[in-house]
């Protein structure tokens, strides 16, 4: 019973110190699972705090199972993206709990510019889970066809969260 308590004691600990964004210096990094029309991929993110409230990143996408499009198999320029991120971090605006952010924010992709919302919310100080929807605002090319239309369209993204 005693180490139970002990154990139990520990983990609340952790969990008590968990902060979701501490402002300017902060360094997040992200990986997860993509969602999108046509295949799902895998997303990598990496946030830096300039400010109180807001951190500004670097973020890649990679379709791992694309559709065919006529019978051709995409290619890796076809299946990746790159995008510059600004995040506004105001999961303190609301008076959320320190282990919990809310960030909207734009991109500016090789595809598009883009908008983002996502959610974090920390276990440990060093972990946590995220989840972000995202959608193009302006496509660079309005007609978009075939493998034009991987990673320039609505996405879901789920995964881990790290503090670096």
């Amino acid at each position: 019973m005693k180490r139970i308590f002990i154990l139990v004691a520990l983990i609340a600990g952790m969990i008590g110190q968990a902060q979701a964004f501490k402002g300017k210096g902060d360094v997040k990094g992200q990986v997860g699972a993509t969602f999108q029309d046509g295949g799902n991929g895998i997303a990598v993110i990496a946030d830096f705090g300039i400010g109180e409230n807001i951190s500004i990143g670097l973020g890649t996408n990679y379709i791992l199972n694309a559709d065919r499009y006529l019978n051709f198999k995409p290619r890796f320029e076809d299946r990746a993206d790159v995008r510059l991120r600004f995040n506004a971090n105001i999961g303190n605006v609301f008076n959320l709990d320190k282990k919990w952010d809310i960030y909207p924010g734009l991109s500016l992709g090789l595809r598009n510019f883009g908008g983002h919302l996502g959610s974090r919310y920390f276990f440990t100080n060093g972990f946590g889970l995220f989840t972000e929807f995202s959608a193009p605002l302006s496509r660079y090319d309005s007609n978009v066809i075939g493998y034009e239309h991987y990673n320039n369209q609505f996405m879901f993204t789920i995964g881990a969260s790290f503090n670096l």
